[in-house]
């Protein structure tokens, strides 16, 4: 859900200040809204109390460097009949292994990547009270703008502003989306077209590495949710004590993530933290928890997490795929047997939104609450 986004939940309550700007905020009133962008601009000298991590869930000063190659798929070998067994297999790999890889030659041109995060950056330097007119502590809402990952409710915070919004069929809702800066529909909406052909053409490929049929749920696919969460990370004075976004997996079927440099880690099989290369032009695909419970586990949603720099600003425009809102997930039948039991309880987009509303991302998973033999 940096993607994570998909995830919302979490103030440390160290001054009435604090729990006012974190806690009291609401979409009509920016006077007690202070955002991680803000704070950057005011050049604070240090993170407020109330985006100071536990020590056990700081970053590292000195992460565990993992070997592991992070896998890069060529889809212009999916042209070669004879090369497109070895792009499956690939994709098979690295969705059992790590639940993540990137993607190469995917047909979007890198002149609309990039307009996507120029529109992204004119958004958040715009001034707050114009930001603001979308601001929402509602997570339902189709268009939200805010900081951390819910300020209203976030225990701890996170160094992140975003606006959110839902995105397919775009002609439903691009009205809703920002005026200003007034490029940002045509730009924004021009990279949101074409992640959403992009990510049928993966799911196909993801769903035909498990042994399915490559039309397997494609209606549900097609019709299904596709949420932008545009995010900027501003520079932050102390990155050694806070965190973009905490350790989490997206609740959806993929997401795939578009980044202006690097920041985003992902948790191996070994526990260790590997930061994600930025590759121009390359894109992320990290399975989600939908993903997770389809393939009755064979697939393993991919935990991460976003790590911030002193140096300069990071902007990620992450694209959350799901089924539709009511639709419920299951395993797919074929993936169940007496040697495969199934392994998780059906759930919808809106039951996770329901989850959380009420819950804190920080403290559990949501797929956790799933299994049906934990």
């Amino acid at each position: 859900m940096e993607a994570g986004d998909h995830q919302e939940g979490a103030e440390s309550s160290s001054s009435s200040s604090s729990k006012t700007s974190g806690s009291s905020r609401t979409s009509s009133s920016s006077s007690s809204f202070t955002s991680a962008l803000t704070l950057t601009q005011l050049g604070v000298a240090h993170v407020p109390q109330r985006y100071v991590l536990p020590p056990s869930q700081r970053p590292s000063p000195y992460p565990n460097l993992s070997t592991i190659a992070l896998p890069i798929l060529d889809l212009s070998s999916l042209k070669s009949s004879s090369l497109r067994p070895h792009v499956i297999n690939n994709i098979q790999t690295a969705c059992r292994e790590i639940g993540f890889f990137q993607v190469i030659n995917h047909g979007i041109p890198l002149s609309m990547m990039k307009d996507a995060l120029s529109a992204a950056n004119e958004f958040f330097n715009l001034p707050v009270e114009e930001k603001m007119l979308l601001g929402s502590d509602n997570v339902h809402a189709p268009v939200r703008y805010g900081t951390s990952i819910n300020q209203a409710v976030d225990r701890v915070h996170f160094w992140r502003d975003f606006i959110k919004h839902y995105s397919h069929p775009i002609s439903k809702w691009i009205h809703l989306w920002p005026s200003n800066p007034s490029s940002y529909k045509e730009k924004m909406g021009n990279y949101a077209k074409a992640v959403q052909v992009l990510q049928q053409q993966i799911m196909e490929l993801v769903i035909e590495s498990l042994g399915l049929n490559p039309n397997y749920l494609h209606e549900e696919v097609e019709n299904g949710s596709q949420v932008m969460a545009v995010n900027c990370y501003p520079k932050c004075p102390e990155p050694e004590l806070a965190l973009g976004m905490p350790p989490h997996s997206d609740y959806g079927s993929i997401t795939i993530l578009l980044q202006s440099c690097p920041g985003l880690q992902i948790l191996d099989q070994n526990k260790n933290w590997i930061s994600v290369p930025d590759i121009e032009g390359a894109l992320l695909v990290q399975m989600g928890d939908q993903m997770e419970v389809l393939s009755n586990g064979q697939y393993k949603s991919v935990v991460h997490r976003v790590t911030v720099s002193n140096e300069k600003n990071r902007l990620s425009i992450a694209s959350l795929h799901s089924l539709s809102l009511d639709k419920k997930i299951e395993p797919a039948p074929l993936l169940v047997d007496s040697e495969h039991p199934k392994s998780y309880k059906e759930f919808s987009f809106r039951d996770f939104l329901n989850y959380i509303t009420s819950n804190d991302i920080i403290k559990g998973r949501y797929i956790d609450t799933l299994k049906e033999n934990p």
